[in-house]
């Protein structure tokens, strides 16, 4: 008996989600050391050092099942930005949400909007529910092209996803283009606004897309802990919508999806306004030296809101800096082969991947092996 048989086969056809590589795993086979990672968006900075202490404090509870509903986060997160406790859902990483979202508003034939090359979960969560993902292509400045976008939405989509600013191109909208598109699709559209690099955001006409949510709502604004608060490895994210649509999330979601040692880290978290002061001083500052010396080496740096710049670098440059102990994330599987994107890291690491795409340069480029 063949269990392919047996799967849904939207499931079947399913290409699994792929992750940046481990440092372990480069260095196990390449047979180097001292590598540096560049390519998952971290905070190069770790975890706050109060996310740490609350993590060391509430170990010797882990013998107890969380609190379901994360209530003290919940009622946090209302307090600093003026909303009802009861807007919020959590999730082991704003995936998680998605896929909430995804469960509890998708079946097979919904048509799912999207921009293309953008976060690679969308069409992941659209395509597991049996629903199709609509690819609208980014413009030629690797922008949101929100009239496609429109047209897409009006022929017949349940929901629309927006990534703001933008995985992986780090580009980002301002408040009049998404009104603008706002006005022009039916309110009966679940919209999903991403704002994962919502706190590194420095354009000043940045959508107030809480806002949007008391005028229209069949909207989500989603959020993480895992960027500028440093613990993706602990998954946790959350959603922002009405009442209603948050109690359907609710109905959907597993009852203890938030563990105990991540919501204690993420309270921490959000109370060390200097550590998120400090990230966002290190980004720019990194934003700042990678555009000038990628740009002086030759290649394409894209305008970026986000915590990572897209490189146009020509194709093979992956590869290259894989064997000189630098991991990037390849855009291949974007429709990108020419581009790599590049996490900010330290100086000292955002030095290591300059120095090692001059070597790579001097050795005739990546096309002829990089060789020094």
């Amino acid at each position: 008996m063949s269990i392919e048989g047996l799967v849904n086969p939207h499931i079947r056809d399913l290409t699994p989600y792929s992750p940046g590589k481990p440092i372990e795993e480069v260095e196990r086979e390449l047979g180097i050391r001292g590598s540096v990672k560049l390519a998952s968006n971290e905070n190069p900075l770790g975890p706050s050092p109060r996310a740490l202490e609350a993590l060391g404090n509430c170990t010797s509870e882990v013998h107890r099942y969380p609190d379901g509903s994360c209530f003290a986060l919940r009622e946090r997160l209302a307090a600093r930005m003026g909303l009802a406790p009861d807007q919020f859902v959590f999730g082991s990483g704003a995936d998680e949400v998605l896929e909430l979202l995804a469960k509890t508003f998708l079946s097979p034939g919904d048509r799912v909007v999207m921009p293309w090359p953008s976060f690679a979960m969308y069409p992941l969560v659209a395509r597991g529910m049996g629903a199709e993902p609509i690819l609208v292509p980014l413009t030629d400045a690797m922008e949101h092209d929100f009239p496609a976008l429109a047209k897409a939405v009006g022929e017949g989509a349940k929901m629309v996803m927006l990534c703001n600013p933008n995985n992986p191109t780090g580009t980002s909208f301002g408040a009049g283009a998404l009104a603008d598109f706002v006005s022009g699709i039916p309110s009966d559209v679940v919209l999903v606004i991403d704002e994962a690099y919502f706190e590194f955001v420095r354009r000043t006409d940045f959508p107030d897309s809480l806002a949007l949510i008391a005028e229209r709502p069949a909207t989500i604004v989603l959020r993480t802990f895992s960027k500028i608060y440093g613990l993706a490895g602990l998954r946790v994210g959350y959603g922002i919508s009405d009442p209603e649509l948050i109690g359907y999330l609710d109905r959907a979601r597993h009852p203890f999806n938030v563990n105990n040692l991540a919501e204690a880290a993420a309270l921490a978290a959000l109370d060390d306004d200097e550590h998120a002061r400090r990230t966002r001083e290190m980004n720019a500052s990194g934003i700042e030296y990678l555009s000038r010396e990628l740009g002086n080496l030759g290649y394409r740096v894209w305008p970026t809101d986000a915590n990572f710049v897209l490189v146009e670098t020509g194709a093979g440059y992956y590869d290259a800096l894989l064997r000189r102990g630098v991991i990037v994330r390849p855009m291949a599987g974007f429709g990108l082969s020419n581009h790599i994107r590049i996490s900010v890291g330290t100086a000292e690491e955002n030095q290591a991947l300059v120095k090692a795409l001059q070597a790579i340069e001097e050795g005739g480029g990546a096309a002829a092996g990089g060789a020094s």
